[in-house]
């Protein structure tokens, strides 16, 4: 884990902030989660949010407008803190920390993630604390990479990456106690729409 903080690190020492790409890098980036994938959230001003890996705020600053509370939970200590600069116009709560060791004190009406199970090992226990940490009916939105890359190769630094297997992460999240609303793939991306039972 330690090498995933420093990569994400030095991202920001590069001045790499995703939540100032391009409009075709946007573009591109919306094949994991675009504007699709925020509706299935069935967002609205009286529900509170949680998401796992937010980065610098990619997706915080589409989802933090529609909401009445974010939170958003990311390792790196100098992405955090972009987070925070980036979300500042919002009342908008990002902690730095592991999703996976974290206690919390709230329950969530929704809770996304994406591009972030591939650095989670233990994929269904993630699910599983999602799941723990949702209100009754409650949605947990999920896109994961499909690559099946064990390596993130960025030059002169390599990440080790635990691949999506998705059809186990769908299973995962029935064992999980989970109902599926909606799951689909494009040629990037596996997306899984999933609500806790009231």
């Amino acid at each position: 884990m330690d090498e995933v903080i420093k990569h994400y690190d030095k991202l920001i020492e590069e001045n790499n902030d995703p939540v100032f790409d391009s409009p075709m890098l946007k573009e591109y980036m919306d094949g994991w989660d675009g504007q699709r994938f925020i509706d299935e959230m069935r967002l609205d001003r009286g529900k509170s949010v949680l998401e796992i890996g937010c980065g610098t705020g990619r997706l915080a600053v589409r989802v933090c407008p529609l909401v009445r509370s974010f939170t958003g939970v990311d390792i790196s200590p100098k992405t955090v803190e972009r987070a925070k600069e980036n979300l500042n116009a919002f009342s908008a709560n990002v902690i730095l920390g592991d999703f996976m060791t974290l206690e919390f004190k709230n329950s969530y009406d929704v809770i996304y993630s994406s591009l972030t199970f591939m650095h989670v090992i233990d994929k269904k226990s993630a699910i599983k604390k999602a799941y723990s940490l949702l209100k009754e009916g409650g949605i947990f939105a999920l896109s994961v990479d499909l690559s099946q890359n064990t390596v993130l190769d960025y030059g002169s630094r390599k990440i080790a990456l635990y691949p999506n297997n998705y059809d186990e992460i769908y299973k995962d999240f029935i064992n999980c106690g989970f109902t599926i609303l909606k799951a689909w793939k494009t040629d990037r991306a596996g997306v899984v729409i999933a609500q806790r039972q009231e």
